[in-house]
């Protein structure tokens, strides 16, 4: 199980999650290791008048792209420990 779980791991990180927000005028990448590999903007949402709403939509969809991450890690870990992770008692594991 330790061999499957290390593999699993590794081809989590390899793994790429996108999302977008604003209709698709901004969309991020980031990667199963939870690092931003890029960030895309529409032309139309580039406007100096409004940067806080570019923040937002870059936060938006960075939040989503990990929260993507986040549940298919936690989905695949689950598959693999049969929902051991859950018992409690201060175990480690």
């Amino acid at each position: 199980m330790q061999r499957q779980m290390e593999e699993t791991t590794k081809e989590l990180e390899e793994k790429q999650y996108t999302a977008s927000a604003g209709g698709g005028a901004v969309s991020v990448t980031v990667s199963g290791k939870k690092e931003i590999l890029s960030v895309k903007l529409s032309e139309e949402v580039v406007d100096p008048e409004d940067i806080e709403m570019l923040q937002d939509l870059i936060v938006a969809a960075t939040n989503e792209a990990l929260r993507q991450a986040e549940e298919e890690s936690s989905a695949a870990m689950a598959k693999l420990t049969g929902g051991l992770g859950g018992l409690g008692g201060g175990f480690p594991f």
